[in-house]
């Protein structure tokens, strides 16, 4: 079947839910720490505390792929019943999570919240290539950056809007020491995530399946348990990978552990090379963590501001090439991160009584091209060398290659490289730079099938 080309709000409309689950997704990058130490978490608890997002990605993304793959409603479509489902009991986790009364309550929530946007997440990519036409990958793919960018950067900054604006105080405190302004931002969140995939579900439709297609989900509704296949399918999935997906692993791993090690060693980083000081109780380190707020604040906003202009860049250079140089200009960002300051301004923005940008956020510009094109150019990558009826299962396992490097990170970082980088951050931004160059070069090496 010959697959229509969309328009420019058709293809938006049709991602508009990707929004609300990465709004979900910048909740719990921003506030989960906090909340766990608002509920008594030690220092060292946080790591394996963050188990959740790796651990429930690498289990439920394959296995929804391939039972998505296998999904047919003539009433509801194939992966939008996933959407739904995903959206809803994300929303349910969102609203309870300001309420727990106990570390382990909101990390069991944690855990659901993650599972629900993976059930969500893992067919939004299978979406763009079962609804576009190939020549239109890079258009979808890069509007789940901006997508991303942009709801992760609202996640951020939705506290802070709230007691700018005078809607809340900054003192006001629930029971459990949650602030009033984080039950509110993870109110809206929910409100969100159900609302942009509801407009999602309602404005797009799904290509049936073929006759082939629909022939063997009948055979595999009347044959075996539907577990012991989607098991069947994801093994076998592996041992028929393509080579381009292969080719693909590095790409990922590098990237994605130098991600993890930059959200976990920012602040300290910050505190230790602008202040001199890695002391938790000085304001010095309260300066660098609210600085890590905005240059991450920052970077959301350079990536869904960057998204639509690298779309004529992807057609000109191809995926490959767009994706090394994005990877590194970033990762040249992280190594000049320590040379960097907050004492010279770049320019000041013309909001309220001007707002400085100091030359530290230099680093941050760069990073906001690197997120722009991990959130597009491996999947555009990707997409053309599935197999046809195989993008769920296949877009599942690829997102193996993004929660393995965070669970190889948490464990090789806490118990052995942090100690080999003579126990400095500083060095751990620099290793991330490193592995964010490393991960660019292995891109140039990648096969695509050659374009009709």
């Amino acid at each position: 079947m010959e697959k229509r080309h969309l328009n420019f709000w058709q293809i938006m409309t049709m991602n508009f839910g990707f929004f609300g689950v990465q709004f979900s997704f910048g909740l719990q990058q921003s506030n989960m720490s906090a909340i766990y130490k608002y509920l008594g978490a030690e220092e060292a608890e946080l790591p394996l505390l963050w188990l959740a997002g790796p651990v429930t990605g690498l289990i439920v993304q394959p296995i929804i792929g391939a039972i998505s793959d296998g999904t047919w409603s003539p009433k509801f479509g194939r992966r939008k019943p996933f959407f739904l489902i995903g959206a809803l009991i994300a929303s349910i986790a969102l609203i309870a999570m300001p309420y727990s009364s106990s570390i382990w309550m909101a990390a069991g929530l944690l855990w659901i919240l993650d599972a629900a946007n993976n059930i969500a997440l893992e067919p939004y990519r299978a979406f763009i290539s079962d609804k576009l036409p190939k020549k239109q990958y890079s258009f979808g793919f890069l509007v789940q950056s901006f997508f991303t960018g942009l709801g992760t950067t609202l996640a951020n900054f939705t506290p802070a809007i709230l007691v700018s604006f005078g809607v809340l105080a900054l003192t006001d405190k629930m029971d459990n020491g949650i602030p009033v302004s984080t039950f509110w931002a993870f109110g809206i969140g929910a409100a969100a995530s159900i609302i942009t995939i509801l407009i999602t579900v309602l404005t797009t439709s799904e290509y049936p399946p073929t006759a082939e297609e629909l022939q063997e989900m009948e055979a595999a509704k009347n044959g075996e348990n539907i577990i012991l296949k989607t098991i069947k399918d994801i093994v076998s999935a592996f041992k028929e990978m393509p080579l381009t997906m292969k080719q693909l692993i590095p790409v990922m791993f590098f990237p994605w552990y130098a991600m993890f090690c930059y959200w976990q060693y920012l602040t300290s980083a910050l505190s230790l090379s602008l202040y001199n000081t890695l002391d938790q109780s000085t304001i010095y380190f309260n300066q660098a963590q609210l600085l890590t707020g905005n240059l991450n604040g920052t970077y959301n906003i350079i990536c869904f501001t960057i998204a639509f202009a690298m779309i004529p860049i992807a057609k000109k250079l191809g995926a490959k090439k767009l994706h090394f140089i994005s990877l590194a200009i970033g990762g040249i960002g992280l190594l000049c991160m320590p040379l960097l300051n907050d004492i010279e301004i770049l320019f000041t923005l013309p909001f309220g009584n001007g707002i400085e940008v100091s030359q530290i956020y230099l680093f941050s510009f760069g990073l906001g091209i690197t997120w722009a094109s991990m959130m597009a150019m491996p999947y555009e990558m990707l997409a053309s060398s599935i197999p046809t009826g195989k993008t769920g299962i296949y877009m599942g396992i690829f997102n193996m290659f993004i929660v393995i490097p965070m669970i190889v990170q948490i464990f090789t970082v806490q118990y052995f490289v942090y100690d080999l980088l003579d126990q400095n951050p500083i060095n751990i931004i620099r290793l991330a730079g490193i592995f964010l160059v490393i991960g660019g070069f292995f891109s140039l090496f990648v096969s695509q099938p050659k374009k009709s």
